[in-house]
């Protein structure tokens, strides 16, 4: 009798550890996708940033090229940190 409790006990407590294991894997998952998505993005923006001042004409200006300079330097930080480990 003992035996069957124990059994059933352990075949629950299972079954309850395999549905939380696929459900963080799920959300493991998603949040690697959106990560992904997230560096693409950052990596795009560089390079419109980048063909938008090809001539240099915002950096010459003194408002508008502190705040394209500004702008430039947090994409770039930001893009260290997701190409550090991806």
């Amino acid at each position: 009798m003992i035996l069957e409790i124990l059994l059933g006990f352990f075949i629950i407590a299972f079954l309850v550890d395999c549905y939380i294991v696929w459900n963080l894997m799920k959300k493991t998952e998603r949040l690697e996708d959106w990560v992904e998505e997230y560096s693409q993005k950052l990596t795009d923006t560089k390079t419109v940033m980048d063909s938008l001042d090809s001539e240099g004409k915002f950096e010459s200006d003194d408002e508008i090229g502190t705040i394209f300079e500004g702008i430039k330097e947090a994409v770039d930080e930001l893009n260290k940190l997701t190409e550090k480990d991806i």
